[in-house]
């Protein structure tokens, strides 16, 4: 059997009837190849319209990772208590990774893949199941969820937050691709991708229920039944609002958050977004 094959079937029983050291090792490989980058939760793919499919198999076995681990001690010291499932310590890092991890409590979740050339101020959370490419840089107080994918040189700027996505399982999870500039205080949620070298505005959130207005296209993104939302590439986002029509929300004022696309990015954007190459 395959190692997919492997983890589809023990993901299937019930984990106080498995053979639990048969099921451990295969979740142990897969975290092997996690680790390594060489399998992801999603991987692009040319047939999708998305220009990404999931691999639900590896989300079935970061979950089946949770059911067969059991809380144990990871405290660094009597002051500092730590208490997590056995099966997911933190990433074992070396300066040979090449990985700039700043000193100041950050965390990278063993399962993730964190690529040469990546920085990481502190403090920061790589969860499970995560890809983070070459040149990025994590910014503090940002977050950057399970099986999230992110691409070469992205700036995930303070405090923004990656969302995470396991369940359901076939779910496509987050996905930043290259050159993408995360403002301050952005959140990404529900399966939303955002396409090569856009720039998220600080303060933008999308979600999987919420329309994103493109001023320049006269269109309105949506996510359907069968696709998440999709930032076009290259596309300026910022935080905007759209009007309420009901009675009840003009009497009084009310108007919504939207996202809204204002630019493509052109010459003068490249040139706010660029990174700092002396800060690497």
């Amino acid at each position: 059997m395959t190692l997919k094959e492997h983890i589809e079937a023990f993901y299937s029983q019930d984990s106080k009837t498995l053979d639990r050291g048969a099921a451990l090792r295969a979740f142990h490989e897969l975290k092997f190849f996690l680790n390594g980058g060489e399998i992801r939760a999603a991987n692009r793919s040319p047939d999708s319209p998305t220009g990404w499919k999931v691999n639900d198999w590896v989300k079935k076995g970061i979950l089946l990772g949770f059911r067969l681990g059991e809380l144990t001690d990871f405290s660094a010291s009597e002051h500092f208590p730590f208490f997590d499932k056995i099966t997911y310590p933190l990433k074992k890092l070396t300066v040979d990774n090449q990985v700039r991890l700043v000193p100041g409590g950050s965390s990278i979740r063993d399962g993730s893949f964190v690529a040469k050339g990546v920085v990481i101020m502190p403090p920061a959370y790589i969860n499970t199941g995560a890809y983070v490419d070459e040149g990025t840089m994590i910014d503090s107080h940002a977050l950057v969820g399970s099986c999230a994918q992110i691409g070469k040189r992205v700036h995930i700027s303070a405090a923004a937050q990656i969302g995470g996505v396991l369940e359901p399982v076939g779910a496509l999870p987050v996905i930043i691709e290259d050159d993408v500039l995360v403002g301050g205080n952005c959140g990404v949620y529900e399966g939303a991708v955002v396409k090569r070298r856009a720039v998220l505005g600080a303060g933008v959130v999308l979600t999987g229920s919420m329309p994103l207005y493109d001023l320049v296209q006269g269109t309105v993104y949506r996510r359907t039944s069968t696709q998440p939302l999709v930032v076009p590439e290259g596309a300026v986002v910022v935080p905007g609002t759209r009007s309420v029509d009901k009675p009840f929300a003009k009497k009084h004022g009310i108007s919504l958050y939207a996202p809204v696309i204002v630019k493509y990015r052109d010459e003068s954007t490249d040139a706010a977004t660029a990174l700092e190459e002396s800060l690497r």
